[in-house]
């Protein structure tokens, strides 16, 4: 429960904050998150289940009430604050400025720092032997080419940088890209920059590490966390029953779990290193002081073998199949279900992968025993762990992909199938697996053991629910969860019309491309600034070639960065100038264009996902085998929010006007059009029909 004193720590520091904000107006929304989030923690409405999930659309001022909501409880309470993002730029803007202000004119006295993952720090013992003789030709596993003299320059400069001690070994913090080249020959390794050994004690990630113990509130980006999870949790982050989370960006949370969680691997490929595997194997086992290296190192080569032996039979079994591969050179196993003959194969390699998995990091764990009392040199022994935690991530790779193969009862809930690699005269199979439901990962593995958790998004409702999020992300039917749509400080009605014109094609019509050359011109703005949102590259790029040949000025997506796109669009604005900009749907989501540099949005379509892809086609397929209407279970809502999303473009702050047109007339002739419609703000509409 929330104690007096809590609440008026809350409060106050509320009070401080408006205080320092110029032309501060009290927002309902705002003050009542900060109350909801607060209760929700403290276990008033639960108390185990402390989880709330938030839509607060933009302008509801949602990283300010979750700090203010969150962080008082943490602090009295002794938890760790943990914000997750899905991008950079959140991040970012949280690092940069949300975070500073709140511990400057709050009256709260916090820590907080950015946690990223140890592959955007150097190594700094790799960064100091790099040049030394014969170095390099140890690091040639991770090195597919020598580098070139502007790489070899760069990479004396990160050197000089480092241990000059201006520049602190930190990717991101470097003034220009660090091609992959030079970053993977100086990148941690978990495997090899280990913080037992005292060369590697003050490498800038394990010093990262322990600046995490002093912090109060910590900024990390969702694969981190699905990493820490991986681990079992604490690993990597604060233990979770001692956190909080905030999982900003939410509705990206199921996407990315998906993506964590699935596993891919060649035949031939693998068939290949594979061999080098046994020949690094003896060159280790030479290295290790102990004795019992030996012994590890004949099941090693059993175990390798084994494993090659069964890859070999799949591989011929791949050859003789008479698979119908798509135009992409899919093969998808209907129902997830993989034949006979590789079932059999993938039980073997799974059992023979995790046994060369367990002899190789015996051996890479007894060289750095060796490391670390002084029987085996640095010089020696450090490429040696380097080469062997690269066999060890791919044999960790490997077992998962197989281990998944063989795993016959998750057949149904897993996307699985063979992309076909063709090179000049040669080709291989790279097979591949994916789950389709993560809802029960994230809800034994996070919600289940967090102390509590907040999660928010301007777009977690589809068709007016929030049940498609809910059941994705693990959460539905989950006793104490509290689900809160936030009312929005923008007068919608006054700020905003909703235009939908009258189209005489659908856009299903093979003729709606020429069609919207046509009359798009109709509603755009010469003198304003406009944001065209295309479903697809192809039809964007169709509609620009055909409306440029009439003398229309176009900035589009992809012929420039987007950061110089989007400059030149402003800078076209504050010229006095009108700007037509054209994007496909990356841009409905994270982009920024307040007041004059958006005023005239226009949606060529609603955004449909075509289930193309082998997990999006095993989703469809699962839903439909369970009843379900695949088009309308998934499909739907999944556009809904989408569509929502680019209508968030137009209004960023309250002083905002403009107009949307939706060129899509299923909106009025479709069943599911009217909840669209209905998920939409309720902005003054004109509807054509």
């Amino acid at each position: 429960m929330l104690s007096d004193r809590l609440k008026k720590t809350i409060r106050d520091a509320h009070l401080r904050i408006a205080e320092q904000l110029p032309d501060y107006k009290s927002r309902p929304s705002q003050n009542f998150l900060v109350a909801e989030i607060a209760k929700t923690l403290a276990g008033e409405y639960h108390r185990t289940q402390r989880i709330c999930v938030i839509e607060a659309g933009t302008g509801t001022g949602k990283s300010l009430a979750y700090g203010l909501g969150a962080i008082p409880l943490a602090l009295s309470q002794k938890k760790k604050l943990i914000i997750s993002t899905a991008t950079v730029a959140l991040q970012e803007q949280l690092i940069g400025k949300e975070l500073p202000f709140l511990q400057q004119h709050s009256g709260l006295d916090f820590k907080f720092d950015l946690v990223k993952g140890r592959q955007r720090y150097i190594c700094a013992q790799k960064l100091s032997s790099v040049f030394q003789e014969d170095a390099q030709s140890s690091f040639l596993p991770t090195l597919a080419s020598p580098l070139t003299n502007q790489e070899q320059t760069l990479l004396e400069e990160l050197q000089k940088s480092y241990f000059g001690k201006t520049w602190s070994g930190d990717r991101d913090s470097w003034p220009s890209a660090i091609p992959d080249t030079v970053w993977n020959l100086i990148v941690c390794d978990k495997h090899a920059c280990q913080r037992q050994l005292k060369s590697h004690q003050t490498c800038p990630f394990h010093l990262a590490r322990q600046k995490i113990l002093q912090m109060d509130v910590l900024v990390i980006n969702h694969a981190l966390l699905l990493a820490d999870l991986e681990l079992g949790g604490g690993k990597i982050l604060p233990e979770l029953e001692d956190s909080y989370y905030v999982i900003d960006e939410a509705h990206h949370l199921p996407t990315i779990t998906r993506d964590f969680s699935s596993a891919a691997a060649t035949i031939k490929g693998t068939i290949e290193w594979l061999e080098k595997l046994l020949k690094f194997s003896g060159k280790l086992s030479a290295l290790i002081v102990s004795q019992k290296a030996i012994g590890q190192n004949f099941k090693l080569n059993d175990a390798i073998n084994d494993a090659s032996k069964h890859l070999k039979q799949v591989r011929d079994i791949l050859d003789n199949a008479d698979y119908e591969y798509n135009d992409d050179e899919h093969y998808r196993f209907a129902h997830g279900q993989i034949p006979e003959s590789l079932l059999n194969q993938a039980s073997s390699i799974a059992e023979a992968t995790l046994d060369a998995l367990r002899c190789l990091t015996k051996m890479h764990d007894a060289l750095t025993s060796d490391m670390a009392d002084g029987d085996v040199k640095s010089p020696i022994g450090e490429p040696a762990l380097l080469e062997s935690g690269l066999y060890i991530s791919r044999l960790e790779s490997l077992n998962k992909l197989w281990f998944c193969y063989a795993s016959k009862a998750e057949s149904k809930t897993h996307a699985r199938w063979i992309k076909r690699l063709v090179y000049k005269n040669h080709h291989d199979y790279l097979l591949c697996d994916c789950p389709i439901e993560v809802g029960f990962y994230l809800k034994d593995e996070l919600w289940q053991k967090c102390a509590g958790a907040i999660l928010c998004s301007a777009t977690l409702t589809a068709l007016g629910t929030f049940d498609h999020f809910s059941y994705e992300s693990g959460l539905a039917k989950e006793p104490g969860v509290k689900f809160i749509k936030a009312p929005s400080p923008f007068d919608y009605p006054k700020q905003a019309i909703l235009h939908i014109p009258k189209m005489d094609v659908e856009p299903t019509d093979t003729k709606y491309s020429d069609y919207l050359s046509q009359i798009l011109p109709k509603h755009l703005d010469k003198q304003g600034a406009n944001l065209v949102l295309f479903a697809s590259y192809w039809q964007m790029e169709h509609v620009a070639k055909e409306l440029r040949k009439k003398g229309w000025s176009l900035l589009v997506q992809g012929e420039a960065s987007r950061e110089s796109t989007l400059h030149l669009h402003r800078s076209k604005i504050d010229g006095g100038n009108g700007s037509i900009l054209f994007g496909t749907q990356s841009l409905s989501e994270g982009l920024d264009l307040p007041g004059k540099y958006l005023e005239n949005l226009i949606i060529t379509k609603i955004p449909f996902a075509v289930p193309t892809s082998p997990v999006e086609e095993a989703q469809a397929e699962f839903v439909q085998s369970k009843g379900g209407n695949p088009f309308l279970t998934i499909t739907v809502p999944e556009a809904c929010k989408k569509l929502v999303q680019s209508c968030g473009r137009l209004l960023r702050k309250e002083s905002d006007f403009g107009r949307i047109t939706i060129l899509d007339r299923r909106l009025i002739s479709k069943k599911y059009g009217q909840s669209m419609l209905d998920s939409l703000p309720p902005f003054t509409r004109k509807i054509e029909y």
